[in-house]
């Protein structure tokens, strides 16, 4: 099964069917949800994205040429803010866009302009200067339950608002490997190709989710039941950071954590799997401050509970910095309250930074472990790294050990500078990494 991202195809049939409820509960005979979409609709727009020309290679060597023919596909996305003209939608549906073109249900066009992008959740804000918008009302994804009654409403394959319906099949979809934060809400409702950044509504008419991607066979783009929708809380919370700075804010907290298995609620004598086990805490950063320690279980965050260590992660990637947060943990069968303000990256990184720009946002802590298929493995391991740094780029990910630079072992911060100060600047660093059971080289450039 693949992972397909939805608005990048416009044709001129159309793949969306209407699923109705099995007799068993069906609704009365009367029941319509005409009502509802009258109420909703003017709340959904279109969009047309243009992309600039692309170079392709031309018949003389080396020389290329670029297509007057612009790229164009289609979107959809939801007015959130009718005073502001604010707009939500997905990142890959306008990510890289000249033009985005907004159609409103009554047909109206208007050009709009990117408010703030965040690859990492695949959320987008953009803005038109319209008069008389209608914006959607906000509903609670936390309430959710499975087999709720959900509609999508969207543009798919350029077929202007259409509609689907089908039911809540799962929650908290993740490890798709599509989105660097996922928490997703499964769907059967009929969604495909240019239904990104579209509605999710509940019966209704409140938004719940931003239909997102759809999971289907390598051979055909078309939808099979498996819809994935961003929950509007985790969306519309960063769409709040989206308008205020243009971008996310994440803080760093400095900790690695690891589902809590029943053995290891077993071995800590937890009555419960659900929490967060912390299983590595970074020198110098902010979770050491804090008190925080390998075998603490993170219950709750600002009073939300905390069921496994993805939902920690998400819930981490949701605070912005400088904000004030509480949370409970357990240890040694006693609960402790921990409060503190989360920091920013740049805060944290800073000294990495001195020894090579090339390891800007990264923050890394000392490794000494006896580990399954490698014995005991020394090193640098990176317990974070921000999206645009040199790290990221070189497809390193969180819980990398890095053992050598230019093929000299580091072990810490002074075999680092080391490893690095004789190498020429205007070369790449070649690192050799342990990721689990295996090892690989990278560079970072």
């Amino acid at each position: 099964m693949f992972a397909r991202k939805l608005f990048n195809i416009c044709g001129l049939f159309m793949l969306a069917a209407w699923l109705l409820p099995t007799p068993s509960y069906a609704a009365p005979a009367n029941a319509s949800l005409a009502p509802m979409l009258k109420n909703v609709m003017p709340s959904v727009v279109n969009l047309r994205i243009v992309y600039p020309p692309q170079p392709v290679a031309s018949h003389k060597e080396n020389v290329p040429i670029i297509v007057p023919e612009q790229n164009e596909s289609v979107g959809s996305g939801v007015i959130i803010d009718s005073e502001k003209g604010y707009i939500i939608t997905n990142n890959h549906v306008v990510n890289n866009a000249k033009e985005i073109i907004v159609t409103l249900n009554d047909g109206q066009t208007f050009k709009a302009k990117t408010v703030g992008v965040d690859p990492e959740s695949d959320v987008a804000v953009i803005q038109i200067d319209a008069p008389n918008l209608k914006a959607i009302t906000l509903g609670d994804s936390d309430e959710l339950a499975v087999g709720d009654f959900v509609v999508a409403i969207g543009n798919p394959f350029g077929l202007e608002h259409t509609v689907t319906s089908g039911i809540v099949s799962a929650l908290g979809r993740a490890n798709l490997g599509i989105e660097g934060y996922e928490n997703f809400i499964q769907t059967d409702a009929s969604i495909n190709p240019g239904n990104s950044g579209g509605a999710l509504v509940d019966t209704q008419g409140r938004l719940v989710g931003i239909n997102t991607a759809i999971l289907t066979p390598a051979q055909t783009p078309a939808n099979i039941g498996i819809g994935l929708a961003i929950p509007i809380n985790m969306a519309h919370s960063i769409m709040l950071q989206l308008v205020q700075f243009g971008e996310v804010r994440r803080g760093l907290l400095g900790i690695i954590a690891q589902p809590l298995t029943p053995e290891m609620a077993h071995y800590f004598n937890l009555s419960s799997i659900d929490g967060a086990l912390i299983g590595y805490v970074a020198p110098d950063s902010l979770a050491e401050e804090v008190g925080l320690r390998p075998g603490d279980v993170v219950l709750s965050v600002n009073g939300k509970k905390i069921e496994d260590s993805l939902q920690l992660r998400n819930t981490f990637g949701l605070i912005p910095v400088d904000e004030k947060l509480s949370m409970i943990i357990m240890r040694n069968q006693r609960q402790q309250n921990l409060e503190f303000v989360m920091l920013s990256p740049e805060k944290l990184t800073t000294k990495w930074q001195a020894i090579s720009p090339l390891f800007a946002g990264l923050q890394l802590g000392e490794f000494k472990e006896d580990l399954l298929g490698h014995g005991e493995v020394q090193g640098l391991q990176i317990y974070a790294l921000t999206p645009d740094s040199p790290a990221a780029s070189a497809q390193l990910i969180p819980g990398d050990i890095i053992i050598s630079v230019n093929q000299q072992p580091v072990t810490d911060i002074i075999s680092l500078k080391d490893a690095i100060k004789n190498s020429d600047a205007e070369k790449p660093l070649l690192l050799h990494v342990v990721r689990g059971k295996g090892a690989l080289f990278a560079l970072l450039r």
